[in-house]
Order: C-alpha cells, then structure tokens, then sequence
C-alpha cells in the first residue's frame, strides 16, 4: 500500500483551513493543520512533507519569517513553499516571497482548481522521489552485499537483478510521463526543475544497476543520495 504524502496548511484563520481542506481533500492525501509559524515549525521537526501551504499574514512569526527558518534548516529546506496571500503589495511584495524560498505565490481569492492542480503536481513528485530513495537503498543493499540473513538470500543475484530493473522501470516510465505532463501544462519553473532533477537521480540508478549486470566491466558504481 502506497503511503500517502502529508500536506501542510499553516493559516491563522480556522475559515481559512477548512476552506484548504475542502479545496484539497479531493487529492486524498494526509492534510496536517497548523494556526500559527511556530506550531508549524514544529511540525516539521517531526513529519516529511510534500508542499506548505503557507499564510503570508499572521500575527507572531508571519509568513516570510516562518518560511526563512524552514529554508535554513537542512531537513526541511527542500520542500516546496506555496504563499497564499490576501493583499497584492504589488511586485515588491511578491518578489519578496520569491526572495524566501516560495516556488509559487497566490494572491486570494484564488482558483480552487488551479490551486489543486499546483499542489498536486509537487505532491507527485513528492511521491516519485519517495520511491526513487526506496530503490536506491535496496540496491545500495546488494552493492554491499546484501546485508546479513534476511530475503536478500533468499532470491539468485540475477532474480535480485531484474526485481530491481522492473522497480525502476516502472519509476522511470511514471517520470516520464510526469515530465511530459508538465511540459504540456507550461507548469511552474520550479516544478519543471525538481521533476529534471529526479531524472537525473534515476538516470544514475539505471547506470548503476546496469554496471552489475553480468558480462559488464568496471567496480561498483556510485550512488548518490
């Protein structure tokens, strides 16, 4: 069973979260709520996250604060930030949420459509790259030798071999056509730049798996992370 991936809404208002959820709900996937910066910084001390969703006016830590702190810290740097505002500044102000770490800014109201459709984007690749790591690590597995007991004695290295070519074949075709969507979709640059860069990832696993195929020269390849 595929594990769902979490979202985090981060507003002051409760109106304002339920209306993120009802928006939301349909993507089935785990909505985790937070009233304030600092209860949501908390929360990602502890949970992985696909995208924020994240309030520009709150009173405390506000928006661009709460969205520094997530960009210094090297757990959580990483994920996508999208400001939802209720006041248009004009270009300074929305620069200034770019100059954060957002990879998007949304001026409400907004489109519950368009909305979804963004947060839906970054919660596939969210999922793409989830599976990526799983396959990485079994494969880093079997370039170390397989570890102690356990299944991986339990199969031939070359049934190890193709269970791991078919798992990344199937990664690799849902990328694929995850890019081509995008393309399609003239989406956001930054959703276009993390999709690019998890071909790169499952790029350097195919090499690495085809390097232990047999009759191919050359040591272990290298992963990286």
């Amino acid at each position: 069973m595929v594990q769902k991936a979490k979202i985090l809404l981060v507003d002051d208002r409760p109106e304002n979260l339920l209306a993120l959820e009802a928006i939301l709900s349909a993507l089935d996937q785990t909505l985790v709520r937070a009233s304030s910066g600092e209860e949501a910084l908390k929360a990602l001390l502890t949970d992985d996250f696909a995208v924020i969703l994240l309030d520009v006016q709150m009173p405390g830590m506000d928006g661009f604060e709460t969205a520094a702190h997530i960009k210094r810290r090297e757990r959580t740097r990483d994920i996508p930030i999208i400001f939802l505002t209720a006041i248009n500044h004009g270009p300074h102000h929305t620069f200034r949420g770019y100059a954060a770490g957002a990879v998007d800014y949304i001026s409400k109201p907004f489109d519950p459509w368009v909305l979804r459709a963004k947060v839906s984007v970054f919660v596939e690749l969210y999922m793409k790259n989830c599976q990526l790591r799983e396959q990485a690590a079994l494969l880093r597995l079997q370039l170390e030798g397989g570890g102690h007991g356990g299944a991986s004695h339990e199969k031939e290295p070359a049934g190890l071999l193709a269970e791991l070519s078919a798992r990344l074949a199937a990664v690799e075709e849902q990328a694929e056509a995850l890019s081509k969507q995008l393309d399609d979709e003239s989406a956001d640059a930054a959703a276009v730049a993390t999709a690019a860069h998890l071909e790169r990832k499952l790029t350097g696993l195919r090499r690495a798996l085809d390097a232990l195929e047999p009759g191919t020269s050359g040591g272990p390849a290298t992963l990286s992370s």
